[in-house]
C-alpha cells in the first residue's frame, strides 16, 4: 500500500493506493469510501482486490476537511455532535464535487499503470458517487457497484437515477433489507430509470442485513452477508473488466 496525494481542482486529496503482487493486468478500481474516512478496514477490502490483480485507488472524498479523522465507524453516528458534523460534511461534498475529483482519481490510476477499464465501487454515502462518476466518464469507468448507498433515487437534482441515460457501464446496486437512505420506493424509480435507459443491472435486496453490513469495522457488519457481496462484486468485475 502507498499513500499518495492526489492533485484537484480544489486541493489535494489524501489517497491510497493498492498495486497487484504481479503485474499481470491493467484494470483498475475506485473505491468510493463510506462516510468515516481511510482507515484499516479500507484497506482490508482493497487488499482484497489487489490480490485478485486489480490496481486499487482508495480516495478520501472528504478531504476538504482536513485532518478530520478516521472517525470509529461502530459509534459516529450515535454520537449528537459527531453525527452532525459528518452530516455537515457529507452534505458539502457535493456529488458534482466527487465527479470533477474522479478526472483525478482516473488519472492517478492510469499514472500507476491501470490504462484498461476501471472499475467503480462504492458504500454508503460512496454509492452515489461510484453511479454519478460511471454516468460522468463512460469510455473510463465499464462497471459500477453500490453497496448499502443511500439516495440513489432522490427528488434531488443529482440523484443518480437521473443520469441513467449516461452510463455504458455494468451495474450492480445491493440494497439493505430495511434502509431509510434507499426506501423500497427509491428502489423501484432506480430500476425503472435503468430499465429505461437499457443499462445492463442487477439490484439486489440482502434481506435481513443492516445499512453497513459489508464493511468489516461497522456495528452492523455481516459476515455472511459480507462474502455474497463480494462474490456479486468480484464476478462483475471479471465479467466487464478481466
Amino acid at each position: 500500500m502507498k499513500e499518495i496525494e492526489i492533485a484537484t481542482d480544489d486541493g489535494s486529496a489524501p489517497a491510497r493506493l493498492f498495486e497487484p503482487p504481479v503485474a499481470s493486468g491493467k484494470s483498475g478500481v475506485i473505491l468510493y469510501m463510506d462516510a468515516f474516512g481511510l482507515r484499516p478496514a479500507l484497506d482490508q477490502m482493497a487488499e482484497r482486490l489487489a490480490r485478485i490483480g486489480y490496481t486499487v485507488l482508495v480516495p478520501d472524498t472528504l478531504y476538504r476537511f482536513g485532518d478530520y479523522g478516521p472517525l470509529d465507524a461502530k459509534t459516529a453516528f450515535s454520537d449528537e455532535e459527531t453525527r452532525a458534523r459528518l452530516i455537515g460534511m457529507i452534505g458539502a461534498t457535493t456529488q458534482a464535487m466527487t465527479v470533477a475529483d474522479t478526472r483525478h482519481f482516473l488519472e492517478a490510476l492510469r499514472a500507476a499503470g491501470a490504462t484498461g477499464p476501471v472499475g467503480a465501487v462504492g458504500y454508503c454515502m460512496g454509492g452515489a458517487r461510484a453511479l454519478n462518476a460511471a454516468a460522468a466518464y463512460p469510455d473510463s469507468i465499464a462497471a459500477a457497484a453500490s453497496f448499502h448507498g443511500g439516495n440513489l433515487a432522490s427528488d434531488a437534482d443529482d440523484s443518480p437515477h437521473r443520469n441513467a441515460g449516461s452510463i455504458t457501464a455494468r451495474v450492480y446496486v445491493g440494497c439493505a433489507g430495511v434502509d431509510r437512505s434507499f426506501p423500497p420506493e427509491q428502489s423501484a424509480r432506480l430500476a425503472q430509470a435503468l430499465r429505461e435507459a437499457e443499462v445492463d443491472h442487477i439490484i439486489e435486496n440482502y434481506v435481513g442485513k443492516g445499512h453497513g453490513w459489508a464493511v468489516p469495522d461497522h456495528s452492523v457488519y455481516d459476515e455472511e452477508g459480507a462474502e455474497r457481496h463480494w462474490k456479486r462484486l468480484l464476478d462483475l468485475f471479471a465479467e466487464t473488466l478481466g
